[in-house]
């Protein structure tokens, strides 16, 4: 039998061989969401435990703050309703006997309790900060405790995965304190009301998973309204309420370029002006010469079409080292389209043209960047950037050394505020007791034992609902930042 083309489907080895079924998150059950080790932990506390309460922090890190995103999402789509199932028990019971090697540390009981007694619902109570907060390093951001006192080992079973709302958190801290630098510079020489599309989510690609493009997507638009990261939109609409968050426009890839060869780039440059005659549009500029691409084919052979044009054309380098790369760029476009100088003696070109740079792009390069262009007279209203794994996935846990600790137990009615006080690490040292966020009089974010008046940590879940809700308008108004702030 002969084989057929690339392109027709390759015969199944058996052919009555059914394909296999596709992987669904409705598989997961909540029961194996955590760490192997926690699913013993019931048989661990002292005799009589009745209650166990534990905060979630940001123990330091690169930034002294960090916005509060993301929880809403996990609590939505992992915590809310009837989560345990006797379909999830039995699955679970019979996985951890294996994994486990030992049939008796599944804590089957305590599932079944919740499963009979709850209805499947978690018997928990969770309290955090409103989403978007800035809140000082070492500030307790989030607090969970269970209702039930049979369930005293189900708070931090959960740890595991509540803690991963360090991921949304850490985005959205990196995005606003560029967004700090980029208002800095826009300041300085040029105008800050540009603010908004200073900074594009080119992410996607560079995460390891489609939901940590929509998490950590949504996040970065908590500051900005620039991204090609669509699962990030889609999240911010459908768990946060937002209209549309995010916008983007036409831009090239090296794919639509080199398809016309070396000596079509020019005609790849003039489709992209004529397919989209008017708004703007991007160009990756770089696949052959972006030196002779700006000073002889848009500067050149296309420069009445660009000048006539109703919109922008965003020229975007895409090698090389950047801080040089854009400066020699920027001064190309100016001696081909001209500049002018701001009322703050910075140059900038004409509104036709505009540059955007994407490669190797991250905290430190942008403020590399923007430097050097001060230096050279050019004013950061010429620029945007473009940011992808260094927004997105260039981070870890320990970026903002994000930590959940218990700090109080309930053992046969007695209180016991407990901590961690590590000889070898007075950093890691926990806090103690029930705990509120507040603001003393001078304005000041401190963490104080609670219960307090002026808590701003306030309950968004308890047994299985969603008490309080954030929605996105409000999450970036409390993020906003203020020139020189």
């Amino acid at each position: 039998m002969e084989s057929g083309g690339e392109d027709e489907p390759r015969e199944r080895n058996r052919v009555n061989e059914p394909p296999p079924p596709a992987f669904r998150q409705s598989d997961d059950t909540l029961l194996l969401l955590t760490d192997s080790y926690k699913t013993t932990h019931w048989k661990q506390y002292p005799p009589g435990t009745e209650r166990v309460y534990s905060y979630l922090e940001s123990r330091g890190g690169r930034f002294d703050e960090v916005v509060f995103f993301g929880l809403q999402y996990y609590l939505k789509h992992y915590l809310a309703g009837a989560v345990v199932t006797r379909d999830g028990i039995e699955r679970a019971d019979a996985f951890l006997a294996l994994h486990l090697g030992e049939s008796t540390h599944f804590n089957r009981a305590g599932w079944e309790h919740i499963l009979t007694r709850h209805g499947g619902q978690l018997p928990v109570s969770i309290r955090a900060v409103e989403e978007g907060t800035p809140v000082p390093t070492h500030n307790a951001l989030m607090t969970i405790e269970n209702t039930c006192s049979r369930c005293w080992w189900l708070p931090n079973y959960l740890e595991t995965l509540l803690v991963q709302v360090w991921y949304g958190c850490t985005v959205a801290t990196l995005s606003r304190e560029i967004k700090r630098t980029l208002l800095r510079h826009l300041d300085e020489t040029g105008d800050p009301s540009l603010i908004d599309f200073k900074l594009h989510d080119f992410g996607f690609r560079g995460v390891s998973s489609v939901e940590s493009a929509a998490i950590g997507g949504a996040a970065h638009l908590v500051n900005f309204l620039g991204t090609d990261t669509l699962a990030g939109c889609v999240m911010a609409q459908r768990d946060y309420g937002a209209s549309m968050p995010g916008f983007s426009i036409p831009a090239s890839e090296h794919s639509t370029i080199t398809a016309w060869g070396p000596s079509g780039e020019v005609d790849a440059f003039r489709n992209m002006l004529e397919q989209f005659p008017t708004g703007l549009v991007a160009c990756v500029s770089d696949s052959y010469d972006i030196y002779r691409a700006c000073s002889e084919l848009w500067g050149g052979a296309l420069r009445d079409h660009v000048t006539a044009r109703e919109g922008t054309l965003v020229v975007r380098p895409d090698s090389g080292e950047p801080t040089i790369v854009v400066v020699e760029v920027l001064e190309r476009l100016g001696a081909a389209f001209g500049s002018m100088k701001n009322d703050k003696g910075y140059r900038v070109l004409p509104p036709q043209v505009r540059v955007m740079q994407g490669d190797g792009v991250d905290y430190d390069g942008i403020e590399n960047i923007l430097t050097a262009m001060r230096r050279a007279g050019w004013s950061a209203d010429n620029i945007a950037f473009g940011m992808g794994g260094g927004l997105l996935q260039r981070i870890d846990r320990d970026t903002q050394s994000f930590a959940f600790k218990c700090s109080e137990v309930t053992v046969k009615g007695e209180v016991r505020g407990v901590f961690k006080d590590p000889v070898t690490d007075p950093a890691k040292r926990s806090k103690r007791g029930r705990l509120a966020l507040v603001r003393t009089p001078g304005g000041r974010f401190a963490t104080i034992g609670a219960p307090a008046d002026g808590d701003l940590l306030g309950e968004v879940f308890r047994d299985g609902e969603i008490t309080r809700t954030a929605q996105f308008d409000d999450v970036r108004a409390r993020a906003e930042i203020r020139v020189g702030a």
